[in-house]
């Protein structure tokens, strides 16, 4: 989100002016007490178009979203029955005044059985069935996954688990598509990932460090290390 005019709606004196999304999608529920979902409020920007945080603010703060008000209808309009629910990868990116008119909830990223089982039932079938294989062309075990999740994606979600899914997917779609035997049947072994797999970029070869004498820590989005 970068334009200002998303939220609060273009003025009608502009030619194709629109309302905001705010009155745009209330209109759509066709109610006044919806639920919003505001997906990555930290990936605001500010440019010349103006700054999204500060109408964003207007309409998350209970002491000014009583009196909202849309360019484009130019009248105020009361927000205070909307419940608005944003999500967000990092805080440190979200102004502090808007920070302060939210309750923050932190919430854990999925362990590594719940990855091993959304992959099971959800990312295998999908990556399989975009690949053009079958059920007789590959077969993946639980402790396939684990060592996936393990050896080469860190996070929170389940992207990189799906990219890695998915790539063993090609790859096993291209041997059955040079060899010529669509019925032959392959599983991903646990034991030896880098067959099918990408490079491992989670783990590495233990090597000698020198540490100092106090450590470095290191904060990332999975979490602080230290070094």
């Amino acid at each position: 989100m970068r334009d200002e005019a998303e939220i609060r709606g273009h003025r009608r004196t502009y030619i194709g002016a629109f309302p905001g999304q705010i009155i745009q999608m209330m209109k759509k529920a066709g109610t006044q007490k919806p639920v919003f979902l505001l997906d990555e409020v930290d990936k605001m920007s500010m440019d010349f178009r103006g700054d999204p945080s500060a109408a964003l603010l207007e309409v998350l703060d209970p002491e000014q979203n009583s009196a909202f008000l849309d360019h484009y209808l130019d009248v105020e309009y009361d927000l205070s029955n909307v419940m608005f629910i944003c999500t967000a990868n990092v805080l440190h990116t979200i102004p502090q005044a808007l920070r302060d008119r939210m309750e923050v909830l932190q919430l854990a990223g999925y362990t590594e059985q719940e990855k091993v089982e959304i992959a099971r039932k959800f990312l295998a079938p999908k990556a399989v069935e975009g690949a053009g294989l079958s059920k007789d062309n590959i077969t993946f075990l639980d402790e396939a996954f684990s060592t996936i999740v393990q050896r080469y994606t860190r996070e929170a979600g389940v992207r990189n688990l799906e990219r890695e899914i998915a790539s063993i997917c090609r790859k096993i779609a291209r041997k059955v598509v040079v060899e010529g035997r669509p019925s032959a049947k392959r599983s991903a072994p646990p034991r030896s990932p880098n067959t099918w797999a990408c490079r491992a970029s989670a783990r590495r070869s233990p090597r000698r460090r020198t540490r100092s004498a106090s450590p470095r820590p290191r904060w990332t989005e999975v979490g602080a290390r230290s070094w």
